[in-house]
């Protein structure tokens, strides 16, 4: 259902159950999926993909033209995929043609009020950003993360998966998964095990994640180190390979 005040691109592609708020814009190059509903006065900006069962409420803001300085209006895109859920006044941009012209969103995520995804991010599955919560260009937020209200995350860094960050704080440094951090100015304070019980992690997972992060954060050895330290350890659960993959691969260091 297209309430009668929707503005719809002629070219847009919308399947048959898709419902469209009053006040609504869908412009040119935007396809959405089955079962999408776009609450009232919500932009939608092309090129733009957006799967099943997605809910956008009012006044958000849906793949728009980059903040980047170095933009031109090239038709980078936006892929959105099934089941999230973007709430008042959340602003999603698209890619630049200075990484991979896309930002992509994942499923199953939760995007409260006023929550900002910048150009070239990319986050997972089952991810919650609350409410102010923003990240800014080519940041990658892995599944299951979540972003506290307020939080800030600088350009380029990564969100490991399973990783919490409290109300207020601010991310200068790539957080490796499992860890929980937060203060004024933000630091680690050991890992998200209240987290990892509601995702169902075993009791032995969640002490071998604790002896890792014990390694990394508490024996005063350097990440090259630690690392060496975490490989022995890898045999005894996956969830310990994991973070040594993400350390490895850590562009901006970890906070530390």
């Amino acid at each position: 259902m297209i309430h009668s005040t929707a503005i719809i691109d002629p070219s847009a592609e919308l399947a048959d159950d898709v419902i469209v708020g009053p006040f609504s814009v869908v412009g040119a190059g935007v396809r959405i999926d089955s079962g999408s509903i776009l609450g009232s006065h919500v932009l939608v900006k092309g090129p733009t993909s957006i799967g099943k069962n997605n809910r956008i409420f009012q006044f958000s803001s849906v793949g728009e033209d980059t903040q980047d300085m170095k933009y031109r209006g090239e038709p980078t895109r936006l892929e959105i995929g099934d089941r999230n859920i973007i709430r008042e006044y959340c602003t999603i941009h698209r890619g630049t043609v200075q990484d991979k012209w896309l930002t992509k969103i994942g499923n199953d995520n939760l995007f409260m009020a006023y929550t900002h995804v910048a150009h070239d991010c990319v986050v997972g599955n089952h991810v919650i950003m609350a409410n102010a919560a923003s990240i800014a260009g080519h940041v990658l937020v892995e599944d299951f993360a979540i972003l506290g209200g307020f939080t800030l995350v600088h350009q380029f860094c990564k969100i490991g998966r399973y990783s919490f960050s409290a109300m207020g704080s601010i991310i200068s440094r790539d957080i490796p998964p499992y860890v929980l951090v937060g203060g004024q100015p933000t630091k680690p304070h050991g890992i998200n095990a209240v987290g990892l019980e509601r995702q169902g992690f075993s009791q032995d997972a969640i002490r071998q994640i604790k002896k890792a992060y014990k390694v990394v954060y508490k024996s005063g050895l350097k990440l090259e180190e630690a690392i060496s330290t975490l490989e022995e350890m890898t045999g005894d659960t996956p969830e310990v390979e994991s973070l040594v993959t993400f350390l490895k691969q850590t562009q901006r260091s970890i906070l530390r």
